[in-house]
C-alpha cells in the first residue's frame, strides 16, 4: 500500500443544504483520501470564519484565567471541564513509549443535557450538563453556537461517507441519534529547548471515535504518521479544518478507511491553540462492519461492539490517570 508525503485538500462545497451529495468527485476524493491517508483538509465547509475566530478568542480568554478559577471546574466523571497540564499520560499508546504527561491543558464540553433529557432519564453514560467557567462574557453562547454548527456539518459528512462505502446515505442516521460529541479547547505551551527525551504536546495516538474536525492556529506542531513510519507535518491552512477518521469508522468500513496515528510536538517557541470537535456514535450504537464492505477480497475483520462500552473503557483509563497524576 502506498505511503504519502503531504495531506490532501478536499473541497466539500458539493454537500448541499438538503444533506445530499451532488458530486461524484467528492465521493471519490473521500474514498481515496481515507483509504490511503486517513487525513485531509476540508474547505468550503460552510462554517462561518467569524464563528471560528470567536471560538479561539474564548479559548484564549479561558486559558488566561487564573489556575484556581479553572480548577473550580476540573474534569468530572461526565468527562466535562478542565484538564490541567501534566495530568494525562498516554501509557497505552501503541505508537510510542510514552512515559511523561502530555504538555497541554484543555477545556471539554459535550452535548448539553438537563434532567428532562431522554438520555439523562435513561441513565445513558456521560449524559448530563456541562461545567462552565465564570467571568468570561459570551463563553457558553459562543461554544454552543460552534458546537451546534459542527454537529450539523458532521451529519452531512456522514452521508458522504456512507455513499463512499457503497451504501445508502442515511445508513448512519440512526447510529448517531443523538451523537456523542465533544469539543475541546486546547493550549500547548512551547516545548522547552534542548529536550532529549520524548515530550509531546499530545502523544502519538489514533482517535477512537468517527470524525474529528480540527481548527488550529498558525503555530504548527500537528504531525501525521505515514505508512513508512515517517511523521508528516499538517500545517495551518486558512479557512480549513483538518478532518481525520477514527477507530469506529475503521471498524464500520471493515478496514477500508483507516484511523491514522498522529501527534503534536510544539517546537515553535510560542503557545499553540487548537479546537478539535469529535463526532461519534450514539452511546448505545452497535458498531460492526457494513455488509457493503465485506467481500471475498476483504473478509470480515472486526466483531460487533457497543460504542458506549468501548468508550467507557477508554475514558475510564484516562480519567484514572488524570486523578492519579493530579
Amino acid at each position: 500500500m502506498e505511503s504519502f508525503k503531504s495531506i490532501p485538500i478536499i473541497d466539500i462545497g458539493a454537500i448541499d443544504e438538503t444533506n445530499r451529495v451532488n458530486n461524484n468527485t467528492l465521493v471519490h476524493q473521500i474514498r481515496r483520501a481515507y483509504s490511503k491517508i486517513g487525513f485531509a483538509y476540508i474547505v468550503n465547509h460552510s462554517i462561518d470564519q467569524c464563528l471560528v475566530e470567536n471560538l479561539f478568542q474564548k479559548s484564549y480568554e479561558f486559558h488566561s484565567l487564573p489556575y484556581e478559577a479553572k480548577m473550580k471546574i476540573e474534569l468530572n466523571e461526565l468527562h466535562r471541564g478542565f484538564i490541567p497540564i501534566n495530568t494525562s499520560t498516554d501509557r497505552n499508546s501503541k505508537f510510542a513509549d510514552v512515559k511523561k504527561p502530555n504538555q497541554s491543558e484543555s477545556f471539554i464540553m459535550m452535548r448539553e443535557a438537563n434532567e428532562f433529557d431522554p438520555a439523562v432519564q435513561k441513565g445513558d453514560y456521560l449524559a448530563g450538563p456541562n461545567l462552565w467557567p465564570l467571568g468570561i462574557d459570551g463563553f457558553r453562547e459562543t461554544l454552543t453556537s460552534y458546537f451546534d454548527a459542527m454537529t450539523k456539518l458532521c451529519q452531512k459528512i456522514c452521508n458522504v461517507i456512507a455513499i463512499s462505502l457503497g451504501t445508502d446515505p442515511e445508513t448512519f442516521a440512526s447510529e448517531f441519534d443523538p451523537p456523542t460529541t465533544f469539543l475541546r479547547l486546547l493550549r500547548y505551551p512551547p516545548r522547552p529547548p534542548n529536550i532529549t527525551s520524548n515530550i509531546y504536546g499530545s502523544a502519538p495516538h489514533s482517535d477512537f471515535g468517527c470524525i474529528t474536525l480540527l481548527a488550529q492556529d498558525e503555530t504548527g506542531g500537528l504531525q501525521v504518521m505515514n505508512r513508512k513510519g515517517i511523521w508528516i507535518d499538517s500545517p495551518y491552512i486558512k479557512d480549513s479544518f483538518v478532518m481525520n477518521f477514527g477507530d469506529m469508522l475503521q471498524r464500520w468500513s471493515n478496514g477500508l478507511f483507516i484511523s491514522t496515528p498522529h501527534r503534536v510536538i510544539n517546537t515553535s517557541g510560542y503557545e499553540r491553540y487548537s479546537c478539535p470537535f469529535f463526532y461519534e456514535p450514539n452511546i448505545n450504537a452497535k458498531v460492526s462492519p457494513l455488509s457493503s464492505c465485506i467481500t471475498s477480497g476483504n473478509p470480515l475483520k472486526y466483531e460487533s461492539i457497543v460504542y458506549g462500552e468501548f468508550l467507557r473503557s477508554e475514558l475510564k483509563k484516562g480519567y484514572e490517570r488524570h486523578s492519579k497524576n493530579n
